[in-house]
């Protein structure tokens, strides 16, 4: 498989599914009895990517799928947008001396902090 086809990701939920390994577990929490005892905790494992996401916030397995799906498809988009390269900026001439008149405060500060030195 080329990286542009890695790329690409699909539009349909069964083909995105076929990608991915499915878990189901009981989802706890919040919920009640009902959570407690079904199995409707999704969690979907992209197989190319290596991507984990799960989903429990509702009570059917069929709509924490759903959810869960675009929550991968909203990782995956994440992972292959395109970058924009980071503009180099230089420190103004002003901040510099700044930063010079504050080391130097700082410097006279702890200068003065010392014990004064004996004469013999």
């Amino acid at each position: 498989m080329s990286s542009r086809e890695s790329r690409r990701i699909p539009s349909d939920d069964r083909t995105l599914l076929r990608q991915c390994r499915v878990d189901t577990f009981r989802a706890g929490g919040k919920g009640g009895q009902h959570q407690n005892t079904t199995e409707s905790g999704v969690r979907l494992t992209h197989r190319p990517t290596g991507i984990v996401v799960t989903a429990r916030d509702e009570r059917s397995q069929h709509r924490n799928r759903k959810i869960a799906l675009e929550r991968l498809r909203d990782e995956l988009r994440q992972r292959y947008r395109k970058r924009k390269k980071r503009k180099k900026t230089r420190v103004p001439r002003r901040e510099k001396e700044k930063r010079l008149r504050n080391k130097k405060h700082r410097a006279r500060k702890k200068k003065l902090r010392k014990p004064p030195k004996r004469d013999d």
